[in-house]
């Protein structure tokens, strides 16, 4: 299984007037990402893993290292488009993404840019509107939606254009819980029936539960990395970072300190039930 994506000692500032005051976002960032995998990237507000995404998509480049997609160097202009079509990207606010007034023709819109033949854009609408469970809405305007429907339909969007891998930045922040299952429940969908590669940003822990991988970062560099269980046993730590960890697993946490004897890593209630039934 190959590497999608490749990021190499990438450093990145947000340029201002005063050279001495530029915020250096990213810094020396090293992250390979397998064909396949499924990682998601955790930290604070500030900790530069917005930042990150955008270089995973060519929207911002790097200062200093490289970003490859697929072996394409971003900084490669004649690259760009190909790079947006291997790496698409789902942003926090699905009413920035979604440009018809009817569902169909949302979807359908990637696609034409791309210059596809009409038959095959009718039959990858359909298929995307399936895959995200929204293919009984397709005649409906966007305006009618939920937000959880929304953000459906700009991942609907992205994935008509047929991309390797899919960036969610935040998909989930301006969702309610409802709505936030949903989403979720589609990019895990994505990742093991599609075969899509999945880098999403997050703050909700519970998101991370279910990734092959986790990233923590602050104050744009790497501070954490392994499976789900690895990095949200760190409980001590990810608190001293002023992150949470999954409910579950704080309650594990706490019960521990009160001496009973419960693993370092249950993520999950069922988990949870099984080793309080084994303390019987």
């Amino acid at each position: 299984m190959g590497k999608i994506v490749q990021i190499k000692e990438v450093t990145f500032l947000y340029e201002s007037n005063d050279q001495e005051e530029a915020l250096r976002a990213l810094k020396d960032i090293n992250i390979e990402i397998d064909q396949g995998e499924f990682v998601t990237i955790i930290g604070h507000n500030g900790s530069g893993k917005s930042t990150l995404a955008k270089h995973v998509n060519a929207l911002l480049l790097p200062t200093d290292g490289d970003v490859l997609v697929k072996g394409l160097n971003t900084k490669d202009e004649e690259h760009i488009w190909e790079i947006r079509q291997t790496a698409g990207m789902v942003f926090q606010n699905p009413d920035n993404q979604i440009v018809a007034t009817i569902v169909e023709e949302d979807v359908a819109f990637g696609p034409e840019n791309l210059g596809i033949i009409p038959n095959e854009i009718r039959k990858r609408v359909e298929d995307s509107l399936k895959i995200v469970g929204m293919l009984e809405y397709r005649e409906k305007g966007p305006h009618l939606l939920s937000g959880g429907q929304k953000q459906r339909i700009a991942i609907a969007g992205v994935i008509a254009m047929r991309p390797d891998c899919i960036i969610l930045d935040e998909p989930t922040a301006m969702l309610d819980p409802s709505g936030r299952k949903d989403v979720i429940e589609t990019i895990k969908k994505l990742n093991k029936e599609e075969g899509i590669t999945i880098l999403n940003i997050t703050h909700f822990m519970e998101e991370a539960v279910d990734s092959d991988r986790v990233i923590v970062m602050e104050d744009g560099e790497i501070v954490l990395e392994g499976t789900p269980k690895e990095v949200f046993s760190k409980v001590d730590t990810l608190k001293k970072l002023g992150l949470d960890v999954p409910q579950v697993t704080d309650l594990a946490h706490e019960l521990r300190t009160e001496g009973i004897e419960l693993p370092e890593d249950i993520l999950t209630v069922d988990e949870m039930v099984m080793e309080l039934c084994r303390l019987k």
